[in-house]
């Protein structure tokens, strides 16, 4: 049995700067694997683990992707195999070009039973890339799944709705995509990221992989969002009423 994640690497959102113009500079910004795709990863190490199955990851990143500390992130984390598409066309590839990458570097592991993704990637978190990658592979996919397990030939998954909770058995194979509650990352120790370095890992172009990067939607700009004003109301807890003004002023803030 063969199981993929699909994995992407993004700037890490505490080094990039915001300009007076709201643009973004990423130009000092580490790359760390997507918050969300952490879950993602633990959840698809406890699946293999469980099943005896190879657990291969994938990912479609941007170039600065190719970096030694984070290819040993992704496989100290259970992972036995990594293929990456690591190209600055995928920097802010819409969902339908990042899920065809996908798409062929799962075809070229073979046959594969089940694909897991996060919650959406930490920079865009649009959503899109586990329906799009299913459609793109011929598969069923089950979204907000906060438990999985797998059976004879079926995945058994709980999917968690603001008004429901369902249980769904999906064929395999197939996609699902998994909350953060589903299965909370490890924490690699020395011996797992020793070992990370001697797993193979394979990384290429767009161009190299043969993926269309044509985009579907034009992104025009992404910039920060605009800042409210500074209300510049001090309190100070040695003035008498102070205190409670405070907790009102913040009550208030949070209501709005």
């Amino acid at each position: 049995m063969n199981i993929a994640v699909a994995v992407k690497v993004v700037p890490d959102d505490q080094d990039i700067a915001v300009a007076a113009d709201r643009t973004l500079d990423y130009s000092k910004a580490h790359q760390v694997v997507s918050e969300y795709d952490l879950n993602a990863i633990e959840a698809a190490t406890l699946l293999a683990e469980k099943a005896g199955a190879t657990l291969y990851a994938v990912s479609a990143s941007n170039a600065k992707a190719d970096d030694l500390k984070v290819k040993k992130s992704i496989l100290s984390r259970g992972p036995a195999e990594l293929r990456m598409i690591a190209d600055d066309a995928f920097a802010f590839a819409d969902a339908r070009v990042t899920a065809r990458a996908l798409a062929t570097l799962v075809r070229g592991i073979g046959e594969v039973d089940l694909v897991v993704c996060g919650d959406g990637s930490a920079d865009m978190y649009a959503g899109q890339v586990d329906v799009q990658l299913a459609a793109e592979l011929g598969m069923p996919v089950i979204n907000a799944v906060t438990s999985v397990k797998l059976e004879d030939g079926v995945a058994v998954v709980e999917r968690t709705l603001p008004d429901v909770v369902e249980e769904i058995e999906v064929p395999l194979p197939a996609v699902v995509a998994v909350t953060p509650e589903c299965a909370y990352p490890r924490i690699a120790g020395m011996r797992e990221i020793l070992a990370a370095g001697k797993k193979p890992a394979t990384v290429s172009s767009a161009a190299d992989a043969g993926v269309d990067v044509s985009a579907a939607v034009e992104t025009v700009s992404v910039t920060a969002p605009e800042q409210d004003a500074r209300k510049r109301q001090v309190f100070d807890m040695k003035n008498e009423g102070d205190f409670d003004a405070f907790a009102s002023a913040v009550a208030a803030a949070v209501r709005a």
